[in-house]
């Protein structure tokens, strides 16, 4: 027995270094069994795959795996896999991190979360719904991740001035019990049983706050174009793939999928009150007087937080501007249901990335101070240093660049996919798939894909399937988007397990919550993500992205892909304006 142990021990000390070395050889019969431009470009996407979903390599090196391994193989030459690692999705995401660092560098989030909570009051199933309101509305603008860092604090707080000490919350429900042990004269037991039921509850309603933040983030996240990666990896996918197709842009995207998230998130938070005693009155007549003053107190906190933050000065007036701007510019650039303003400049000139460029430059000169006449005029007046809203070295260091690389791991693996044939091979041997209706493929693949993601990045996750789906709709002649939408949305949907997104493992690491938490809420939460998708899909998604006929762009990229690519490289281009 010890033996075994000690060798199990050594094998993990070193897991990833041996996966480094045995995932390539395991998967090398791939290279001659297959075709043989299919079977080099399987090869690498399963060992991106491997890589991405073990982290034997940080993300962001596994990322860069195409630029050594394409051109060495033969499947693409490096002047084509480069430019993929910065496409204009890539600076639209830029500029929505940029945007993100600026509100976060005044402390324009906290002020919006505070401001939030003290509307919506203090008893628990309230204040659960502020808070997912809040990191909802938050993680649109800012990364899942940085909401969630910001949320946990403030939910604490206010958990600590409603529910008194973690700790001795814990130690009252066990004394308890250990009271019980020892065969006490029932005098004691009846406020007892009391304490110990309001603790469990109190217990529960404090692991519902904090389960409740990184739900909400993913959620929010889906909302619109930059919340999240995957949501660009879509829209970059669909340039390359179908490049005609012009029905996605930030602001249709939010247009469909803004109701979705509102109608999850009212469901999600029905779910996780009911879960964790918010909706449950039974305890609110015993201990009335109490419970008052606990929520005078947390109100009172929230107040004095709020206070603490001080009048709104200039600084987080302009960046609310610019913030306001950049939302409603994006919006209007071309939304499909009335004329935008990209009709001022030649036609598919300006995009959203051109845009989202625009505004953050401004944010680099804008003053932080209001400039004032008399200062000019005044000789005595003291000459500070001019402060712009962001600078540069606040940008470098906050803004997670290794999604970037990511992103751009993503498309060049797409372009892969698609250029090998990889792509029409599997969705070839989809084929059983065709037999079933379109509406139950879509619960199929949110299905598969808000599982795949649990163990997986999202961003991995939507990169390894989009072409596939693609691939698949084209088969069966079915509109792309009605299959292509679900799973980018789907694959945001990480909620069972501590590793699935790294909101879920910063909630985790606060240490109150446990894993079996995570699994029962996280199970039907997916139940009812998917459920949701599905609504959206077949109602007004149908209607906005007009997902019942099979359109003409799809056609263009499929008289395309039949042709022999490896010969005629250039035939794409050609037949894409025919």
């Amino acid at each position: 027995g010890m033996k075994i142990s000690v060798v199990s021990k050594k094998l993990w000390c070193v897991h990833k270094q041996l996966l480094l070395f045995l995932t390539p050889l395991v998967f090398l019969p791939l290279l001659f069994t297959l075709p043989e431009k299919e079977g080099k470009c399987l090869y690498v996407v399963i060992l991106m795959a491997t890589f991405w979903c073990t982290e034997a390599l940080p993300l962001a090196v596994t990322a860069m795996l195409p630029v050594c391994l394409f051109p060495t193989l033969g499947i693409l030459p490096a002047k084509t896999v480069c430019p993929q690692y910065f496409i204009e999705t890539n600076f639209l995401f830029l500029s929505g991190l940029v945007m993100a660092s600026s509100i976060e560098e005044w402390g324009l989030h906290r002020r919006i979360a505070l401001k939030v909570l003290s509307i919506v009051g203090v008893k628990p199933a309230w204040l659960i719904l502020g808070m997912m309101m809040t990191s909802s509305f938050l993680s649109m603008w800012l990364s899942n991740t940085a909401t969630t860092a910001m949320m946990l604090p403030i939910a604490n707080a206010i958990l600590e001035s409603l529910f008194g000490d973690l700790e001795t919350l814990k130690q009252k429900s066990f004394k308890i019990i250990a009271l019980k042990i020892n065969g006490q004269k029932t005098v004691c037991l009846s406020t007892a049983e009391e304490i110990q039921s309001e603790s469990e509850y109190q217990l529960k309603v404090w692991k519902g706050f904090l389960i409740c933040i990184p739900y909400a983030a993913s959620i929010g996240g889906t909302a619109t174009l930059t919340g999240t990666a995957p949501n660009l990896i879509l829209i970059g996918q669909l340039k390359s793939y179908f490049p005609d197709c012009d029905l996605i842009n930030f602001g249709s995207w939010f247009a469909f999928a803004f109701p979705l998230m509102l109608l999850f998130l009212f469901l999600g938070w029905i779910w996780i009150s009911f879960l964790y005693g918010g909706l449950n009155t039974r305890l609110c007549f015993t201990k009335h007087d109490h419970r008052a003053q606990a929520e005078a107190r947390a109100k009172a906190l929230i107040k004095e937080d709020y206070r603490k933050l001080g009048p709104m000065n200039f600084a987080e007036g302009a960046i609310s501007f610019f913030f306001i701007l950049f939302a409603v510019l994006l919006f209007t650039r071309d939304p499909k249901f009335v004329t935008g303003w990209s009709v001022f400049f030649k036609k598919g000139y300006v995009t959203d990335a051109v845009t989202g460029v625009v505004i953050v430059s401004i944010l680099f000169f804008f003053p932080s101070q209001k400039p004032s006449l008399s200062w000019w005029f005044d000789p005595k007046a003291v000459n500070t240093q001019y402060v712009p809203l962001l600078s540069w070295k606040k940008v470098q260091d906050s803004v997670p660049w290794n999604i970037i690389l990511l992103l751009g791991g993503g498309f060049a693996m797409a372009k892969a996919c698609e250029e090998s044939g990889l792509a029409s091979w599997i969705g070839g041997h989809l084929q059983p798939l065709a037999e079933v209706p379109p509406a139950v493929a879509v619960m199929l693949i949110t299905a598969f894909l808000a599982c795949f993601t649990e163990f997986a990045s999202n961003t991995a996750t939507i990169i390894i399937f989009l072409p596939v789906i693609a691939e698949l709709a084209i088969r069966v002649s079915v509109n792309p988007l009605y299959f292509m939408i679900p799973a980018t949305v789907g694959c945001s949907y990480a909620f069972m397990l501590p590793v699935s997104t790294p909101p879920n493992s910063i909630a985790f690491a606060s240490g109150h919550l446990m894993v079996k938490d995570m699994v029962k809420t996280g199970f039907v939460m997916n139940i009812l993500g998917i459920l949701s998708v599905s609504l959206a899909m077949n109602t007004w998604g149908v209607a906005m992205f007009n997902l019942s006929s099979y359109p003409q762009w799809a056609h263009t990229a499929n008289t395309t892909a039949a042709s022999p690519r490896v010969h005629f490289p250039s035939m794409r281009s050609t037949n894409a304006t025919l």
